[in-house]
């Protein structure tokens, strides 16, 4: 399953709820590279050394750390794709890297959608406590403002959370991962769901979705043998 939007859209939040509920594991690119770095895996080490230059990590690294990933064996029975695909280039790899190795699971695509507006408030208002907690100035403050409720300690903006960080993410991510969004649109196993609502209703929605697609696919299936 791939979980694409925009970022602040929940893909994360959903990817726990639903590898919980599936039994499958949650993999995302940001971590894969954090993990190779701390661990100073090759991939890790050229990765560390191109983004100390200032560098992008190219797509060929990725989609190794990726593949690595993949052919562990807690994936045998599916996962679920956060934050992957960035781009045209790797769903490109993907559906070569699904067919060169005979995968028996076809890709399931998620497309969690937010008003740009909406966005912008659940970025620029995160605040954050040093234990973790975490709250919105906008749909969820503290009690005292700057204040956690739970240990008194102070709140801070993470840097990333910026108004022009945003725009920035926001900016890349038209320019390089929307036009994914067509990609998988032609393969007919893509579904887009409303991200406004609660946690509960998205993950509600994905299940209707995920039923009506395998539900589909069977239907096509029966017609092909009958052929």
């Amino acid at each position: 399953m791939l979980l694409l939007g925009a970022p602040g859209v929940g893909k994360g939040t959903q990817a726990k709820v639903l590898m919980a509920e599936f039994a499958i594991p949650q993999i995302s690119t940001g971590d894969l590279l954090r993990q190779h770095r701390r661990e100073h895996t090759p991939l890790g080490m050229m990765a560390d050394e191109l983004m100390q230059q200032g560098k992008l990590v190219p797509d060929d690294l990725v989609n190794q750390m990726v593949a690595e990933r993949l052919a562990q064996a807690d994936c045998d029975r599916g996962y679920i794709l956060d934050g992957f695909p960035r781009t045209l280039a790797q769903a490109a790899w993907l559906d070569d890297y699904l067919e060169r190795t005979e995968s028996a699971w076809p890709v399931v695509v998620i497309s969690i959608r937010v008003p740009y507006d909406d966005l912008l408030q659940r970025i620029t208002g995160r605040r954050i406590c040093p234990d973790g907690h975490i709250y919105n100035i906008y749909t969820q403050p503290p009690r005292v403002e700057g204040i956690c409720d739970v240990d008194g300690k102070a709140l801070t903006q993470r840097n990333d959370d910026t108004e022009a960080a945003f725009e920035q993410r926001m900016k890349e991510f038209h320019e390089l991962t929307a036009p994914v969004v067509p990609h998988y649109q032609g393969q007919g196993r893509f579904a887009e769901v409303d991200g406004l609502r609660s946690v509960d209703e998205v993950t509600e929605a994905i299940r209707t979705e995920l039923e009506r697609l395998r539900a589909q696919a069977s239907e096509s299936i029966e017609t092909a043998g009958n052929r």
